[in-house]
């Protein structure tokens, strides 16, 4: 009779649990613009698409060594451990929001031996029982919880995602800059083959009178100068490789990067692109993730100001005997139903629904400025790829320059009729306009790989790679 009185009252449970308290998400509003103005026609931006996948976009430098090296960082970085676990905390706090949904049931058993008052006579008693409660979820709090938590766990996996794709081009940075670096070195080495066929010729020349003792001291300086400078290049290459060896999960001890000749591919910049890159930056889909959870914590707090309904139920065995358990007069059981609510709380509950409804504001306007930034970072490497390559070439019409100035200068000081300060100055200018180059070059490697990242991780696949400078 006691349970069918229940009936309707638990009839009417799952009408009550329709509703949830708290703003329903919406993304907040950020208006983008139509096109890119660092960008070529065809270039524009679309809705967040995080989910599309990137690829293995490092491909296009068209290196074998950097893809082992990618591949071993993707299995091995340290940092991409920490928020893969980051990632499966989330993820169980999402499982665990969801028990909230299903009732509590426990187990008792107990035993006992007792004598009362001046009574000589000793009782046994075994009690088991099972015990059920459940809090239906009348005012959505459990269903804001798990909706936070679903969004916490999607902004940890974007998170690591994030983390993944600095990494990578991090790792693709470094490696690229110890390879232009290995090419200053290589520069020097050329240049000091150079140095010292003129500190040859002009001892030669100053041993015949043609020439004063200042000229070879000149000679010899501009020669030890540039072997200083050699040195600084090979504690460059080394540092840059012991980054690297961190980066794969390697002791720097452990790890060796072998020397090449040849620098890697330098993708060129696609004439369009496609409306599914910018929306990709796992970055951007963490923040707004982050503002959805935000969103639902206000839910939560809000449902505090409800009352809350706890059922419950238990129903077991209580005799003197085992034998006993089984009869009637041992079988024992409850229902009851508890209904609590806080009167007075001194504004308690209203400060922690204004706290997050701050959290949330402050949730809204990072996600703003994440995809303000990340516009900055597209347009900043698009102007710097396009700015760079007209760079590029004005400074390799000043390298064949400064070479064939340098040509005639020591045709001339062979001849006679120059002096060695004007083969210096020569030889100087051509070193310099050499590094000039090799430095742009470093410096359009690094914008290509800002850029693809700044883009969530590549562009549209297969870049036809651009040929480097020789």
């Amino acid at each position: 009779m006691k349970l069918r009185a229940l009936m309707p009252s638990l009839l009417c449970l799952p009408l009550l649990a329709a509703c949830a308290v708290g703003p329903d998400y919406v993304r907040p509003d950020m208006p983008l613009p139509a096109h890119y103005k660092e960008a070529a026609p065809g270039w524009k931006i679309a809705d967040p698409a995080d989910h599309a996948p990137r690829g293995a976009w490092w491909t296009v430098y068209a290196d074998p060594e950097l893809d082992r090296l990618v591949a071993a960082l993707n299995a091995n970085n340290q940092t991409l451990q920490v928020a893969l676990a980051n990632y499966r905390q989330a993820r169980a706090a999402a499982q665990e929001a969801r028990t909230g949904f299903f009732p509590t049931v426990g187990a008792t058993a107990s035993t006992s031996r007792k004598q009362t008052g001046g009574n000589q006579a000793v009782t046994n008693g075994h009690v088991f029982s099972l015990d059920a409660s459940w809090e239906p979820d009348l005012w959505g709090q459990v269903r804001r919880t798990v909706e936070a938590s679903d969004a916490s766990t999607q902004a940890s996996a974007a998170s690591l995602a994030a983390a993944q794709l600095s990494a990578q081009a991090e790792l693709v940075q470094d490696y690229l800059q110890l390879r232009v670096t290995e090419r200053q070195r290589q520069l020097s080495a050329d240049t000091i083959a150079a140095y010292r066929q003129s500190l040859t010729l002009t001892r030669n020349q100053f041993d015949a009178g043609l020439v004063t003792r200042a000229d070879v001291a000149q000679a010899l300086a501009q020669l030890k100068t540039v072997e200083a400078q050699a040195i600084d290049y090979d504690l460059s290459r080394r540092q840059l490789e012991h980054a690297i060896a961190i980066l794969v999960g390697k002791a720097p001890a452990d790890f060796d990067l072998p020397a090449t000749a040849t620098l890697p591919a330098l993708p060129a910049t696609p004439a369009e692109l496609p409306s599914s890159l910018l929306e990709r930056r796992p970055d951007i889909a963490a923040a707004e993730r982050a503002v959805a959870a935000a969103n639902a914590t206000i839910g939560v707090r809000q449902s505090a100001y409800f009352p809350a309904l706890t059922l419950s139920a238990s129903g077991g065995f209580s005799a003197a005997g085992f034998a006993s358990w089984f009869n009637t007069p041992a079988r024992v059981w409850s229902l009851g139903a508890g209904l609590a609510e806080t009167l007075f709380d001194a504004g308690a509950r209203s400060a922690r629904v204004e706290q997050a409804r701050a959290a949330y504001d402050a949730s809204a306007a990072q996600y703003r400025q994440t995809v303000l930034s990340g516009l900055q970072e597209v347009e900043d490497n698009l102007a710097a790829l396009t700015l760079l390559a007209e760079e590029a070439l004005r400074q390799q019409e000043a390298v064949a320059a400064a070479r064939e100035a340098e040509r005639l200068a020591l045709n001339e000081y062979r001849a006679g009729t120059a002096d060695f300060t004007t083969v210096a100055t020569a030889q100087a200018s051509r070193r310099q306009s050499e590094i000039t180059a090799l430095q742009l070059e470093g410096r359009r490697y690094s914008a290509s790989v800002l850029l693809i990242k700044a883009l969530g991780g590549g562009w549209n696949g297969n870049l036809a790679p651009e040929a480097t400078t020789p």
